[in-house]
């Protein structure tokens, strides 16, 4: 063998040798889904409606921020947030100001509430968002489901604050809890209209037009359902929050991207 092939192969062997333990590189992260370009922030759209993402933050039935909230902000599909600047401006009118708990939620953020229900437990919030009601049933009561129809981006939970609007105090983890069904004075400080009870709470004192509800607190729930209704909203019977503006763009989708303003595309 020639000299110089000699050389190479000598050369060449402890190269491959080299290659061979060499760490691989590493694979590429997978891009985060974007959402479609009917999506919108609704700052974007009534910058004047006031937004609480409470999945943004620890104060929620699971006691952690979710799956999915990377920021704290209302994405809506645009027919549904400009139908809320329409119910904004007859509420404005009127001295009030509507304010939003939720709006589009990602499926990794519902797949985090079904893993949170499963864990028996963790009940930490239980003494002020379930406290009538046996973790073990959340499921058969409805309460949490594999689905949602925040997924889809036409429904959003919501409340009405009278103006001037005051600040709230943030949540404390480990605080002491109080039954969301307490009276207004004595449960965790809302700056929202009394509605009977605070927002998701577990407990059919919940439902909209429940019969125990009764003076301004009903006065103040119907306020809510009047104004969203002659805007095309559908109210969820067993929820005084949870509206949906129909129709929907996006009926059977169950969209998964975070909430942050790097989803939009529009």
């Amino acid at each position: 063998m020639p000299r110089l092939a000699v050389a190479l192969r000598a050369l060449a062997l402890p190269v491959a040798a080299l290659l061979a333990v060499a760490p691989s590189a590493p694979a590429q992260a997978k891009p985060e889904p974007k959402a479609p370009k009917e999506f919108v922030a609704l700052s974007d759209v009534d910058p004047t409606i006031l937004q609480e993402i409470r999945y943004f933050t620890p104060h929620n039935f699971t006691g952690d921020p979710v799956d999915g909230y990377r920021r704290p902000m209302c994405i809506l599909t645009r027919p549904a947030a400009e139908a809320l600047h329409r119910a904004q401006r007859q509420l404005l009118r009127r001295g009030y100001t509507l304010k939003v708990y939720d709006c589009y939620r990602p499926q990794r953020a519902v797949n985090d509430f079904v893993e949170w229900a499963k864990d028996l437990g963790d009940q930490r919030m239980k003494g002020e968002f379930y406290p009538e009601v046996d973790k073990t049933r959340l499921f058969e009561d409805g309460y949490i489901a594999e689905k949602s129809g925040h997924s889809r981006g036409s429904t959003m939970d919501l409340t009405i604050v009278r103006l001037p609007a005051l600040p709230t105090r943030p949540y404390l983890p480990g605080e002491k809890l109080v039954p969301c069904y307490a009276a207004k004075k004595d449960r965790f400080p809302d700056n929202s209209v009394d509605m009977g009870t605070g927002y998701d709470c577990f407990d059919t004192l919940s439902h909209t037009l429940d019969p125990r509800i009764k003076g301004a607190q009903r006065t103040n729930r119907l306020l809510l359902k009047g104004t969203l209704e002659k805007l095309g909203f559908v109210n969820l019977a067993e929820e005084w929050w949870h509206y949906t503006y129909k129709p929907e763009l996006f009926p059977d989708t169950y969209f998964d991207f975070p909430v942050s303003r790097r989803s939009l595309t529009g």
